[in-house]
């Protein structure tokens, strides 16, 4: 089944109803989750990225190492699972959200600028403190819900043993 197919598709216990946004490695679609009465966001792997050796572990790594931080400005993941080949996590879903990519194509006031910047620098401190590191900050990858930042798609979390050791050299 190829990505376009989805809509109207389940997989797991959420209905595809749209496509929201395509990524490098995911496309990112709007769910319903009957159990809980909710619209999510799923951000589902085609089969061929899924199948690649190692990537199922990583991106089941990702689910939980966000699903663990609990913070205002870090979106929220709900759930992960593989069902018909894909491989998908469940996050909350921010009806009108943009990106900070496209926030930035505005005049911004020195304030805001501020306000943004501190929201990000606290959602990434927070996260160091919690061993991940995010490893692909971008414009693209801050959801904007008005004035209020969430850092999105830890798609590149490394999980780190030590907090101490958040880089490498080369890396």
């Amino acid at each position: 089944m190829a990505m376009q197919d989805l809509v109207g598709q389940t997989l797991g216990q959420y209905k595809i109803t749209g496509q929201i946004g395509q990524g490098g490695m995911a496309t990112i679609f709007k769910a319903y989750q009957p159990g809980l009465n909710r619209e999510v966001a799923l951000k589902i792997l085609p089969p061929y990225v899924a199948e690649k050796e190692g990537f199922s572990e990583r991106f089941s790594r990702e689910a939980q190492a966000i699903g663990n931080l609990h913070l205002p400005n870090i979106l929220p993941v709900y759930d992960s699972g593989q069902d018909k080949g894909f491989g998908y996590i469940a996050m909350r879903y921010v009806p009108n959200a943009t990106t900070l990519a496209t926030r930035m194509s505005q005049t911004l006031e020195t304030a805001q600028i501020l306000r943004i910047a501190r929201q990000i620098a606290e959602a990434l401190d927070y996260a160091h403190q919690q061993g991940v590191v995010h490893r692909d900050i971008k414009p693209s990858n801050i959801l904007m819900d008005g004035d209020w930042v969430l850092l999105s798609d830890f798609g590149l979390a490394k999980i780190v043993e030590n907090p101490s050791e958040l880089t490498g050299t080369g890396v």
